[in-house]
C-alpha cells in the first residue's frame, strides 16, 4: 500500500471515529499526521495557500499570547494544546482535493454518525433515556456533543439527498448500513452487561476498519452500498435530534436545512417550514416542555453571557485565557444566578472573546467568513453543472453545516467539543480542496 492510499484509509477511519470515540478519533489522526510528514519529507505532497492560513496562523499566535498572560499560564497552554487539531482541515485539503477521496471520505462520516443516531434512539427507545435529566448520549460522553455531532451528519446527508447524483436505492445495497444497525443492536443489548465495555471496543474496531475498507475499496458494490448511507442516515439523524431535547441543535438544525433548501431552489423553504409546524403542532414528548425561556438553563445562560460580557469589558485584549472561564466565572458572576460556577459560557462568540480577548474573537470571525464566503462559490459553481457533480452536495454540505454551527453556537460553546470541532475543520477544508483539485488540471 503506498503512503498515499495509507493516508486516505486513515482520514476516512478518522472520520468515522469521531461520531463514536474520541480517543479513537485522536490516535488515527495521529497517525495520518505522521504519514503526510512522511510525504511531505519524500516530496510526494505539498501544502499548498489557502485563502484561511492568515486568520488560522493568528487565531493560534493569539490563542497562545492570551495563554501566556492568563491567571494560570500552564493550565491554560494545557487547554491550548487543542489548537493541533487544526491540522485535520490541512490534512481534509489535500486527501480531498482528489474527488473520488472527497466523497469516501465524507461518507466515513455518514457511517460513523449512522451509528451515533442509532444508539441515540436505542437508548431513548429502550434504555431509560428518556427524560431531561437523563438524555441519549450514543457512544459519546455528553448528551451535547452527541447532538451536535448529529447535526452536522444530518446536513451532510440532506446535502447529498438534494444535490448528489444518487442511485436509486435497492435493498439488496442496504446491507451496509444494515450490518452497522446490527452492530449498535448488539451494543444496546450488552449496555448493562459487564460486556458492555468490550463490545463497545469491537464495535469501534469494526467500524473504523470498515470505514478505512470502504475508502480504499474500488466496484460498484461498494459505490452502490455507499449510496444508501444519506438515504438511511437523514431520517434517523433527525428523529435523535428531536428525542436529544436539545434545543440549541434544533435552531441549528433548521437554519442549516435552510440554507440548504434555499441553495436547491428558494420553494423547498417552505417544505421546512411546514416540516416545523407539524413537529411543533404534533408536539412529540420529547418536545414537550422544551418550548420555553422561563426553564433554569435559559435563565442560567442570561446570566452566564452577562458575566461573559464582564469578563471581556475586564480583559478586552488578552481575555481570562484559555480554559480559565470555570475559575475566573465566581469573580464575575452576578448575584442572580442559580450556578456558583460555570465551564464555559454557552455561546461561542462570548466565550471565545472572553477567553481570547477581542483581538482572538476577530481573527476567528475572519476565518469564519472567509471559510463561508468559499463555500458559497463552491456551491454555486457547482449549480451551473448538469447534472449536478458530487461536488456541489459537499461544498453545499459544508455551508449547511457552517450555517448550523454558528446559529447553534448563539447558545452553546459547541465548537469547545473536540468531536464536534474535529468534525466542522474536517468539512470546511471541502471548498479549499475543490479550489485545489480545479488549479491542480491543466489549462485546455
Amino acid at each position: 500500500m503506498t503512503l498515499e492510499r495509507a493516508q486516505l484509509a486513515l482520514l476516512a477511519a478518522t472520520a468515522a471515529a469521531l461520531p463514536v470515540s474520541i480517543f479513537a478519533g485522536g490516535i488515527l489522526l495521529s497517525l495520518s499526521i505522521g504519514v503526510l510528514v512522511a510525504r511531505l519529507v519524500r516530496h510526494e505532497t505539498t501544502l499548498e495557500r489557502t485563502p484561511v492560513d492568515t486568520p488560522l496562523l493568528a487565531f493560534a499566535v493569539w490563542t497562545l499570547l492570551s495563554a501566556s498572560f492568563a491567571a494560570n499560564p500552564l493550565r491554560s497552554h494545557q487547554d491550548a494544546k487543542k489548537l493541533l487539531l487544526f491540522a485535520l482541515f490541512y490534512l481534509g485539503v489535500e486527501v480531498m482535493a482528489r474527488g473520488e477521496n472527497r466523497e469516501r471520505v465524507l461518507s466515513a462520516a455518514l457511517l460513523g454518525g449512522l451509528a451515533l443516531a442509532a444508539l441515540m434512539l436505542a437508548q431513548h427507545l429502550f434504555l431509560g433515556f428518556d427524560r431531561l435529566d437523563r438524555r441519549p448520549h450514543g457512544f459519546l460522553g455528553h448528551y451535547m456533543t452527541a447532538s451536535g455531532v448529529t447535526m452536522v451528519v444530518l446536513l451532510l446527508s440532506a446535502a447529498r439527498l438534494l444535490f448528489g447524483r444518487l442511485p436509486r436505492p435497492r435493498v439488496r445495497d442496504l446491507w451496509l448500513p444494515g450490518l452497522v444497525l446490527l452492530g449498535v443492536t448488539l451494543v444496546a443489548t450488552l449496555d448493562a452487561t459487564p460486556q458492555a465495555t468490550h463490545a463497545t471496543w469491537l464495535f469501534v474496531a469494526a467500524l473504523v476498519l470498515g470505514a478505512a475498507w470502504l475508502a480504499l475499496a474500488g466496484g460498484a458494490t461498494a459505490r452502490a452500498a455507499e449510496a444508501t448511507l444519506p438515504v438511511v442516515v437523514a431520517p434517523l439523524a433527525a428523529w435523535a435530534l428531536v428525542v436529544s431535547q436539545t434545543r440549541g441543535v434544533w435552531i441549528g438544525a433548521v437554519v442549516g436545512l435552510a440554507a440548504i433548501a434555499a441553495l436547491r431552489t428558494p420553494r423547498l423553504l417552505a417544505v421546512v417550514a411546514a416540516g416545523v409546524v407539524l413537529v411543533i403542532a404534533v408536539r412529540p414528548a420529547a418536545l414537550s416542555g422544551r418550548l420555553t425561556l422561563g426553564d433554569a438553563s435559559s435563565i442560567d445562560r442570561y446570566y452566564m453571557w452577562q458575566a461573559g460580557l464582564d469578563m471581556v469589558l475586564d480583559r478586552p485584549v488578552f481575555g481570562q485565557g484559555p480554559g480559565m472561564i470555570l475559575s475566573s466565572y465566581p469573580r464575575y458572576r452576578w448575584p442572580e444566578a442559580p450556578n456558583a460556577q460555570q465551564p464555559h459560557l454557552h455561546n461561542n462568540l462570548l466565550q471565545l472573546a472572553a477567553e481570547r480577548g477581542v483581538p482572538g474573537l476577530a481573527f476567528f470571525l475572519w476565518w469564519a467568513v472567509a471559510t463561508t464566503l468559499a463555500a458559497l462559490v463552491e456551491a454555486r459553481r457547482g449549480r451551473t453543472l448538469a447534472p449536478l457533480e458530487p461536488a456541489t452536495a459537499a461544498a453545499v454540505g459544508t455551508l449547511g453545516v457552517l450555517a448550523a454551527v454558528f446559529a447553534a453556537g448563539l447558545f452553546e460553546y459547541n465548537l469547545g467539543d473536540s468531536e464536534v470541532l474535529m468534525l466542522v475543520l474536517l468539512v470546511t477544508a471541502v471548498p479549499f480542496a475543490l479550489s485545489r483539485a480545479r488549479a491542480a488540471v491543466p489549462a485546455p
